[in-house]
């Protein structure tokens, strides 16, 4: 994966929701949708198997160097949408 930094919001809710960095890793470098919201922010969204093909969405800002991982949770809503 490339270099990409955890915000301290986004390391708590790593250990907090119990979401692993292979997870991070899958959905940054293989999403099943990406999406770029209003502020600039990136949107990965993927699929994980292992967690009962939830949704897992990792909020990125690309615009820093290196990338920062703002936040990142399993979307409830995002799997009624697909």
């Amino acid at each position: 994966m490339e270099a990409v930094e955890f915000s301290g919001h986004a390391r708590d809710m790593l250990q907090e929701r119990n979401i692993t960095l292979q997870w991070v890793q899958q959905a940054i470098e293989s999403p099943d949708r990406t999406e770029v919201a209003a502020d600039g922010n990136t949107h990965y969204i993927r699929a994980i198997s292992e967690h009962g093909e939830r949704f897992l969405r990792v909020v990125v800002n690309t615009r820093t160097t290196p990338k920062r991982v703002v936040t990142v949770f399993f979307d409830r809503r995002w799997g009624r949408k697909a």
